[in-house]
């Protein structure tokens, strides 16, 4: 009795089988339909070449991509600038302080104070928005405005 089952479990199995291997012998006749077997290897040899260019491709564009991460953490990315006028009798807000900070806070703050008699710029070097510099309070604001941004 117990070989009986056996023999029925193993004929499934390779009934199963076999239609395992007719579908998968259908999808191969599909897939190689009117394609000689030295075409689709020139078809694969193709695709490895290209895989091998977009390979190379990508590590060309990954050290362009470090060097200009390199260039963007010096380059300005903080502007504040704040207009004021220096001499409260006479004037306008003519004068002004302007700052310029990369990523890092480093950078510099200009400032120009404006007169009719005369004119004056001054520019202090930051590091870490501070300056070993006293800073006026227009340019510690323009500081703060351009870490806003």
């Amino acid at each position: 009795m117990t070989q009986e089952i056996l023999i029925y479990v193993l004929g499934a199995l390779i009934v199963i089988l076999a239609a395992w291997v007719a579908l998968l012998e259908r999808r191969l006749k599909k897939l190689f339909r009117g394609k000689k077997a030295g075409e689709f290897e020139d078809i694969l040899r193709r695709i490895a070449s290209e895989l091998e260019e977009l390979h190379a491709a990508r590590a060309d564009i990954e050290k362009y991509l470090e060097t200009v991460e390199r260039r963007l953490q010096k380059s300005v990315q903080h502007v504040g600038a704040v207009r004021f006028n220096p001499f409260q009798e006479v004037g306008g807000d003519q004068s002004f302080a302007l700052a310029l900070l990369d990523e890092k806070k480093n950078g510099l703050v200009i400032s120009s104070l404006y007169g009719r008699e005369s004119s004056r710029i001054y520019a202090k070097p930051l590091e870490g928005g501070k300056s070993k510099y006293q800073l006026s309070r227009e340019e510690v604001n323009a500081i703060e405005e351009a870490l806003k941004t």
